[in-house]
């Protein structure tokens, strides 16, 4: 058997610190236990708003991780800065709107060309590997392979929201996706384009050189769909992680993951 990669994700620890302003959950406490009950790497989002990670947390994260960390972070050059100094495994670039809950699609590699090709290269400069955060798309891929890349980690948003919305409780709740309240049947053929289009895009990216990783509302149950995925190499999971640990605990959603994310 072989294992993909699981990046851990442990933003939403620091969410819910956030929540209160109090250093509880402490972030490092989530760190030593997702290192120690199987992630393969820490995954960290040091956003503008600085609504959840905090400058602190990043250094003290790469001060102290026994796993690599992959920081994901935007192109907003006062960020940039921080990046190069933390120095982190990988940096993914992705995009960011301060009103937004979560990260709500791929990185617009054909509109921010310039600002993301001045990015890569900054990174670059201090050996710092690059992932783009992209939407499952040919044009997309091939961008960021002209960009310099070294890798494209794929949104699995849209995917993950028409999953839910067929196989889910999610449709019954006061979240409910108002543009996915379609007959049974219509999503399914929705899921299955959605599921082709990431697999399309991950064959292009590894035919062309480009390393493949997904993520963003990959959970428990929607998981198994990127495992058949033979080109898809590492996976970003958080807050169905961290969601799962209030029940059973951290480092036994850690470890639930990994199982089943192991081939």
């Amino acid at each position: 058997m072989s294992s993909m990669k699981l990046g851990v994700n442990i933003d939403h620890v620091a969410v819910l610190r956030e929540a209160r302003r109090v250093n509880d959950p402490d972030i490092l406490n989530a760190l030593f236990i997702a290192c120690q009950s199987g992630a393969d790497q820490i995954t960290i989002h040091l956003r503008e708003d600085r609504r959840h990670i905090q400058d602190v947390d990043a250094y003290n994260i790469m001060k102290h991780s026994t796993m690599p960390v992959n920081l994901e972070c935007s192109i907003n050059r006062s960020i940039l800065n921080i990046v190069t100094d933390l120095k982190p495994h990988r940096a993914t670039l992705v995009p960011e709107k301060r009103e937004e809950v979560t990260t709500e699609g791929g990185l617009d590699v054909i509109k921010y060309e310039d600002e993301i090709s001045y990015a890569i290269e900054l990174l670059h400069d201090y050996i710092i590997p690059v992932s783009l955060f992209i939407d499952p798309t040919i044009e997309a891929v091939e961008m960021s392979k002209k960009l310099g890349a070294e890798m494209v980690e794929l949104h699995t948003g849209s995917f993950a929201n028409i999953y839910a919305m067929l196989n889910s409780s999610l449709s019954y709740s006061n979240h409910s996706i108002k543009e996915l309240q379609l007959p049974r049947h219509e999503l399914a053929i929705k899921l299955e384009k959605s599921i082709t289009a990431i697999k399309e895009a991950a064959k292009h990216a590894k035919k062309i050189g480009l390393e493949v990783a997904a993520g963003h509302g990959l959970n428990y149950n929607n998981v198994d769909e990127m495992m058949k995925i033979a080109e898809i190499t590492e996976l970003n999971i958080g807050q169905s992680i961290v969601a799962r640990s209030v029940f059973s605990g951290l480092a036994d959603a850690v470890k639930e993951m990994k199982r089943l994310t192991t081939r």
